[in-house]
């Protein structure tokens, strides 16, 4: 091995221009250069796995990010618009097979959509109970048989080139055992494009730097450099050459003498016509640290998810990270998981019957309650200073109309505007004009500016009480109402709450008081938690109702 050959094995590969990424054959595979290499990628799920997936930190927690965070949406079933606490489709959805759960399932769902832009999932039939099991295929195992149009005709599941099994689809409408879920590409018919494949060219700059910077270590932090011999003849003085054996032994005794970490700092004696002439740049001047944070920010781009929350410095807006990870929630991770229940809902829901439909519960995600809490207070607020009605805040919330809900309310007991009938009770909320009026009466007087010396911090056991109550209304599906989960939410969090929210608090324990003589409220009872004791938990239980009553007493008192 040369001299060259030694700088660039030394450097993880030449610094030389990328050749990007482009689509040949039908199987959506790629072929493109590997930065410094001669080697041609052949097969891009394999290698888009490897080298994206396995051996980038960022990619791996892109697509770690988004996965899990869909995984972990909570979805509902609706029959004809009713909610349906129980059901077959429900049941294959928490363990879509034996050796999957529900989460674990859509995890590898959108994991595979991530790396190779494509996921394959099939549904296995039995004629007693219709669609028994969902199982999903690698992606580079599944290969698409085109028809004379741009559906496909079938596709084959592929083991080391032989077709194991083919799955048939319907000539007119596409439809076939086999959902094929794929991101959209402008290259191909058939197959989608990976995240991946829009970011090679940064992943593998990322990928370079970092074997610069292994190598430059195992080098004893030291820049490469050159071993200069000019040999002369003793007699005439003419230059010689030296054998490619003797070539290859001073290579060989120089990597064994001072080559590596364990020989760093060790002094290098050179004899007779040799010097040492270094050679490369030093990481300051070649700026890989910036170089590296900057194909990390591309590849985050890639991918829709903000910089801060894969650990790379940028000059973001976002105040922190709570309101970084609330835009990957609305910019990528809900989009996403809306292509895919839009699939599920054409594809698998037939085959139990009419009606049904298959609803992520958005509404449900920690990240976006907070905003779900101000947009609610938003819009009472408007209701209660006559500026929108009933009826309108119902509609920003996506509730339904109700009756009556089309009048202007104004002033504390909401009485319709030129009426003296009081309005009706709120169906949804279950909140009268005398609640109201509670409320109204609890926070009359409180002045904010006042009363900074009360600590409004929640306490550990409400904190407690909040977690499990969230738990619990993700396990049994019941509970609760999405005010209810933000305030679990700030209790969770500990959050110090506001003198209205305290009022709150104190108005919403003394209208359900009554919830705690209801069967399964406490433990040991049938039907335990019931949706009142899950209600009363996501707002602090027993611990928040005293929380909240001593609290008041201290803000009057102030």
């Amino acid at each position: 091995m040369g001299i060259k050959e030694s700088i660039i094995r030394a450097l993880g590969g030449s610094l030389e221009s990328k050749q990007l990424p482009s689509f040949s054959g039908s199987n959506a595979s790629v072929s493109y250069q590997k930065v410094g290499t001669d080697h041609t990628r052949k097969n891009s799920y394999l290698d888009f796995a490897e080298e994206g997936y396995s051996q980038n930190a960022i990619v791996y927690r892109c697509v770690n990010e988004i996965s899990q965070g869909a995984a972990a949406i909570p979805f509902k079933l609706k029959l004809r618009g009713e909610q349906l606490e129980s059901h077959p489709l429900l049941s294959l959805l928490y363990r879509p097979n034996p050796l999957q759960a529900s989460v674990e399932y859509f995890q590898s769902l959108y994991s595979y959509l991530l790396i190779s832009g494509n996921s394959y999932a099939l549904k296995i039939k039995s004629g007693a109970t219709g669609v028994s099991e969902l199982h999903l295929f690698r992606p580079d195992r599944m290969r698409i048989v085109p028809s004379n149009n741009y559906m496909p005709k079938a596709y084959e599941y592929v083991i080391n080139g032989q077709v194991v099994q083919r799955y048939d689809a319907d000539a007119i409408n596409g439809m076939s055992d086999v959902k094929h879920f794929k991101l959209w590409s402008p290259l191909n018919d058939y197959y989608g494009l990976s995240p991946i494949y829009a970011a090679s060219a940064d992943i593998d700059l990322h990928n370079l730097i970092a074997r610069h910077n292994v190598n430059l270590m195992n080098n004893g932090a030291r820049p490469t450099g050159a071993v200069v011999f000019n040999p002369r003849d003793a007699k005439s003085g003419i230059s010689v050459q030296l054998t490619g054996e003797q070539r290859r032994q001073i290579i060989a005794d120089l990597d064994s003498r001072f080559a590596g970490a364990s020989n760093s700092g060790r002094t290098m004696l050179l004899e007779g016509d040799f010097d040492w002439k270094e050679m490369g740049l030093s990481p300051k001047d070649m700026d890989f640290l910036n170089a590296k944070n900057m194909s990390a920010r591309d590849i985050a781009l890639c991918f829709g998810v903000p910089s801060q929350l894969v650990g790379v410095p940028d000059n973001q807006t976002y105040a922190n990270v709570a309101e970084a990870r609330l835009a990957l929630y609305e910019e990528t991770i809900i989009p996403l998981a809306r292509r895919v229940e839009s699939d599920l809902n054409e594809w698998l829901l037939p085959e139990f019957g009419e009606g049904l439909e298959f609803i992520y519960d958005v509404d449900e995600i920690p990240a976006i309650a907070e905003r779900r809490r101000r947009v609610y207070e938003n819009v009472i607020s408007g209701v209660r200073e006559g500026i929108i009605t009933r009826n309108e805040a119902r509609e920003r919330l996506g509730l339904s109309d109700v009756e009556g809900g089309d009048d202007i309310y104004i002033g504390a007991n909401l009485f319709p505007l030129g009426s003296a009938k009081q309005s009706p009770v709120d169906t949804d909320t279950s909140k009268s004009v005398d609640q109201d009026d509670m409320y109204e009466s609890i926070m009359a007087g409180f002045n904010e500016e006042k009363i900074e010396t009360v600590d409004l911090t929640p306490t550990d056991e409400m904190a407690r009480n909040a977690t499990r109550a969230l738990e619990w209304r993700k396990e049994y599906n019941r509970g609760g109402t999405s005010v209810g989960v933000a305030r679990a939410v700030q209790l969770k969090n500990k959050e110090k709450l506001s003198a209205e929210t305290v009022g709150r608090m104190y108005s919403y324990f003394a209208r359900h008081e009554v919830d705690k003589q209801a069967q399964g409220f406490n433990s040991g009872e049938d039907g335990f938690p019931s949706a009142g004791r899950i209600a009363w938990d996501l707002w602090g239980g027993d611990a928040g109702k005293e929380w909240a009553e001593r609290k008041l007493d201290q803000l009057e008192a102030e």
